[in-house]
């Protein structure tokens, strides 16, 4: 018997048949990422319902020695959970480990299980009078383990920082089926070297993430959300800084290009244009208060008529309404799902240092389509926290190949470009398949050294998720 099919037989004395699925319709839709980009196959999916059984899936995936591949929500933008085409490696999905174990407002901390999605933790300390900060388009499907495991931004880095920042502890089984248990949330812990922030952003390399202890902060008692106009990335930070140097309720600053804001109101129905006149640039702004007596809205139209006296903005709205705010983050959200429908898209998911980061957007969108023409590069996203969606858009001749051929040219260029800035080529989605290469590629020679010798020492068998982040 091969040793795929000895550790499904043994999985099932461990999880019973609802912990084991074979069925190739229902596996289907797992091994492919969620762009559609990358396509594995795998035999079986384990799904443990425990910690415990975690553990001993992975001690007897050890003793097979048959890879794992830890998966979420299987929202991740880099392939970080899919499988090898082969059919070598199984399916280990978090999906059923789904308790919010604690929520405790006076502590400020909740308790997660891997598989809960970030909605109904959303939802939870909502109800509690508290919240958890941080989001993203996928917050309907994406799971805290895979959120922590790939350290996860969103629109409110700003603020409170990445996923890491926002872990106070994290629970895993190491891949010798041992389990790491770090959810105490202990504010000063030393010693030595932190499990918990190795585990952070290791995609499952080093460690199958069970729950993790999150920190919350108090509800939102009202918020303002304005959109404006501005003449260039330059003065969308400078509005950027001039509000902060003004107020601490900046929550959310998200720089949109015109073009993509075309998009936006080409493909995806019921969106409208925010301003009336004609923009280069657009900043959407988000102003959150846990005090229920502050008039946010009032403040933050105040500094932006006086960021329109002083030249900075050209023009602005504020939100009169949820609906109207919800409707402007519309907009935000879904220019993805708008480029995908004007056509094809290289997304990359790119960090400088902010002060450099309207120059880079500017010079690096030129050069690409200096060296490339026909195609559009743009970039839009988190301003403020240095990380910018580059997106490079096809020329409407480009051959279904497109992606494989000029479009790795093309990343490699805006790669390099990235590089030579002082940037990351991946600020918030994680390395996974795709990256890989170009990690190896660029990566300090140091860096991949130490990588490489992190994941040899704790998984020496190489069973968890082969093939990802690692060059």
């Amino acid at each position: 018997m091969e040793p795929g099919q000895s550790l499904i037989r043994d999985s099932l004395q461990v999880l019973g048949p609802r912990g084991v699925i074979t069925d190739p319709g229902e596996i289907a839709p797992w091994v492919s990422d969620w762009r559609g980009r990358v396509h594995g196959a795998s035999p079986a999916i384990l799904a443990p319902a425990s910690t415990e059984e975690v553990a001993a899936i992975v001690k007897l995936a050890a003793a097979h020695r048959v890879p794992l591949v830890p998966q979420g929500g299987n929202t991740g933008m880099a392939a970080g959970a899919t499988p090898a085409a082969d059919g070598s490696q199984i399916l280990l999905s978090l999906r059923r480990m789904n308790r919010i174990r604690s929520l405790s407002a006076e502590d400020r901390l909740a308790v997660a299980e891997a598989g809960v999605i970030l909605a109904t933790l959303h939802e939870a300390a909502h109800a509690a009078g508290m919240r958890f900060p941080l989001t993203l388009g996928a917050r309907g499907s994406c799971t805290i383990g895979g959120l922590t495991s790939t350290n996860a931004g969103g629109t409110q880095v700003l603020k409170f920082g990445t996923m890491r920042a926002l872990v106070a502890g994290v629970e895993a089984v190491l891949p010798d089926g041992s389990v790491h248990d770090g959810l105490s949330g202990l504010k000063k812990d030393n010693r030595g070297y932190s499990l918990d922030q190795l585990l952070i952003g290791a995609e499952g390399t080093l460690g199958v993430v069970t729950a993790v202890a999150l920190r919350l902060v108090p509800a939102i008692a009202a918020r303002a959300v304005a959109w404006a106009g501005v003449a260039s990335p330059t003065k969308a930070l400078d509005l950027l800084r001039f509000l902060e140097a003004r107020t601490n309720t900046i929550e959310g600053f998200e720089l949109v290009p015109a073009d993509s804001l075309r998009l936006v109101l080409k493909h995806i129905p019921g969106t409208r244009p925010p301003l009336a006149g004609e923009h280069a640039w657009h900043a959407l702004v988000e102003a959150t208060t846990p005090d229920g007596g502050t008039d946010v809205s009032a403040e933050l139209e105040r500094l932006l008529a006086a960021a329109l006296e002083g030249g900075i903005i050209a023009d602005a709205v504020i939100a009169a309404n949820e609906a109207q705010a919800e409707a402007l983050w519309k907009i935000r959200d879904t220019i993805s799902e708008a480029e995908r429908a004007e056509g094809q898209t290289l997304a990359h998911d790119i960090s400088v240092p902010v002060a450099d980061m309207p120059r880079f957007i500017t010079d690096a969108a030129a050069e690409v389509e200096r060296r490339f023409p026909g195609v559009i590069a743009s970039g839009f996203g988190h301003l403020g926290d240095g990380n910018i969606h580059f997106h490079v858009r096809a020329a409407d001749h480009a051959a279904p190949g497109w992606y494989e051929d000029e479009g790795a040219e093309i990343t490699r260029l805006v790669d390099d470009l990235v590089t030579a800035a002082g940037g990351s080529i991946s600020a918030e989605h994680g390395i996974g398949q795709l990256k890989r290469a170009e990690l190896a590629r660029l990566a300090p020679p140091g860096r991949i050294h130490a990588l490489r010798a992190i994941k040899q020492a704790l998984d020496p068998l190489g069973i968890l998720n082969p093939g990802k982040l690692v060059p």
